[in-house]
Order: C-alpha cells, then structure tokens, then sequence
C-alpha cells in the first residue's frame, strides 16, 4: 500500500507561478510512473503531465511549455513546476502514482488562478 499527500496549492494571479509537491509513503513505493492529473469545475479530470521511473515524461495538450514534471526517487517526491499560469488552470489537482498492480490516488490540492 502507499498513500500520496500533495502540497503546494493555492491562489494565484494569471501570469504566476506555483509548484506542487507529492510525497509518498508506505510499503508499495517501486512505481512504475507518478503523474499529476486535474479536474476544474464542470470537467472531466485530465492527465497534466507524467513522469516514468526511468525519467521520461509525457504532457497534456498545450502543456508542456509552461509546465514541467521532475521527480524525486530518493525522496519519493514527484514536483509539478507551473509557470505562466492561467484562468482555466483553476482546478483541483491530483497526485497519482501506479505499480503493476495498483493506481494510488492523493487528496488532491486545489489551485486557484485569478484573472
């Protein structure tokens, strides 16, 4: 088993920057990949970005310029650097990390951007 608490959150003015942090903890920490998803008001919860255990990593649309995932193993730690952030980036993000055998989900910790 492993749980995954995110850190990072809150408000922030378009154009602003946050980082988001995931730690796990517990007895199932070899995960295959880590990633981040989120889910704003009224929508379906969508990949954000990915990173395997070998250090590739795969971005949702129009992502990947202003965001970047990186990854921790030492401190099984996945990081969500977000820049030039927008309105529509306003939504609850999700930590999520998989073994063969399980998907492991965090709280999720909301991100709030003004215009």
């Amino acid at each position: 088993q492993a749980q995954l608490v995110e850190s990072g959150g809150g408000l922030v003015q378009a154009g602003g920057s946050l980082r988001l942090s995931c730690t796990a903890s517990g007895s199932a920490l070899s995960f295959n990949s880590m990633a981040w998803y989120r889910q704003g008001p009224g929508k379906q919860r969508e990949l954000v970005a990915l990173i395997t255990s070998g250090g590739s990593t795969n971005y949702g649309d129009s992502l990947k310029d202003r965001f970047t995932i990186s990854r921790d193993n030492a401190k099984n730690t996945v990081y969500l650097q977000m820049n030039s952030l927008k309105p529509e980036g306003t939504a609850v993000y999700y930590c999520n990390a998989r073994t063969p055998r399980w998907t492991y989900w965090g709280q999720g910790t909301q991100v709030t951007v003004s215009s």
